[in-house]
């Protein structure tokens, strides 16, 4: 379920469940929202409830609801406050919205210019196959990559498609956490500003998830548990029975987190304080607070610098194309001048 589709079913449904619609009526008009994946779930639900199957007990079978609405759902149904946490959870999903657009909106110019970069080196490759110089023959191969016409512009997307594949791998592995790519995450925070933001914005899904989770009135070793999986990433979910046993052995939350030795020093010692300053809930919600404000700059300097790399490879690449270009043409100038 995507973030927006999340955001706008918790808060149609949290207001419809506080005036004192039925469940039934509720989910019936649901079934007539949104993508037909989302529309199967819903009468998919819909069939479950008219069995007295419980809400929270169908989403968790479903993999299309997210591991947090699922749980937020069954302590809503368990604590009768499953209108006030959808619409927490409502916040929640559009402020992640909000996130994922702004980083689509940075990167667009810099992708429509890495668009347009690759159609000029495109269309002159194409060029070079269909026209012939006065004199007969092939055109001078300006790019000196051997490519000529459409066959020339295949070759060239299927390299790019090849890099870009290769690439897009990468990141599939990484976040799949296929042969357990993620151990290398501590190497990735190391990398200047760019490390500190993936960091900074991982944090800020494990605070507000962890946030929720307390003030819904989870138990403590549940709502980590449940912000360790809201972080997507295995890495941090391998804690989890070391966090749960140092609070059942009676520590702190800031205690079992520093065990783990995966959060930085800075974020213990802001929970630490948190814990002293109110309860774990209040303390936390206001912690998450301010880590959102952190991701969204964190959010920003991770735009900029895929912004920048997109921008210094479009440059390179017609720099490239501009000097081959140009070197061909003196070339020829430099035959003309030489003596018969």
């Amino acid at each position: 379920m995507s973030f927006s589709a999340a955001a706008s079913f918790c808060h149609r449904f949290g207001t419809g469940l506080h005036a004192g619609a039925d469940i039934l009526v509720l989910l019936e008009s649901e079934s007539r929202i949104g993508s037909a994946r989302q529309k199967d779930a819903i009468k998919r639900l819909i069939d479950g409830v008219k069995q007295g199957e419980q809400l929270h007990v169908l989403m968790s079978a479903d993999k299309f609801f997210p591991t947090l609405m699922t749980t937020m759902v069954r302590v809503g149904e368990s604590t009768g406050k499953l209108e006030y946490l959808l619409s927490i959870l409502s916040e929640h999903y559009h402020r992640q919205q909000q996130l994922r657009r702004g980083f689509l909106a940075s990167i667009a110019y810099p992708g429509f210019m890495l668009t347009s970069g690759i159609g000029i080196i495109s269309l002159l490759i194409y060029l070079m196959g269909i026209l012939t110089p006065p004199s007969g023959g092939q055109m001078t191969d300006l790019l000196g990559w051997g490519l000529r016409g459409g066959t020339g512009v295949l070759i060239f997307w299927t390299y790019l498609l090849l890099f870009f594949g290769i690439i897009g791998g990468a990141v599939f592995c990484f976040f799949k956490n296929i042969a357990g790519v993620q151990n290398i995450v501590p190497l990735v925070y190391m990398v200047p500003k760019l490390g500190r933001a993936i960091q900074t914005i991982t944090i800020a899904r494990f605070c507000r998830a962890l946030s929720i989770s307390l003030g819904a009135g989870l138990e403590p070793t549940a709502s980590i548990s449940l912000a360790l999986d809201a972080t997507d990433s295995d890495y941090y979910r391998a804690v989890r029975d070391d966090t749960e046993k140092a609070i059942l052995e009676g520590a702190t939350l800031s205690t079992a987190l520093e065990k783990t030795s995966i959060f930085p020093d800075e974020f213990i010692g802001k929970v630490e304080i948190a814990e002293h300053s109110g309860t774990d809930s209040e303390s936390i919600a206001f912690l998450a607070a301010e880590y959102d404000e952190r991701a969204q700059g964190a959010m920003k300097i991770i735009s900029r610098t895929i912004s920048g790399t997109i921008l210094v490879s479009v440059a390179l690449l017609l720099l490239y194309a501009i000097f081959r270009i140009m070197s061909v043409v003196l070339g020829f100038y430099k035959e003309a001048f030489e003596p018969i």
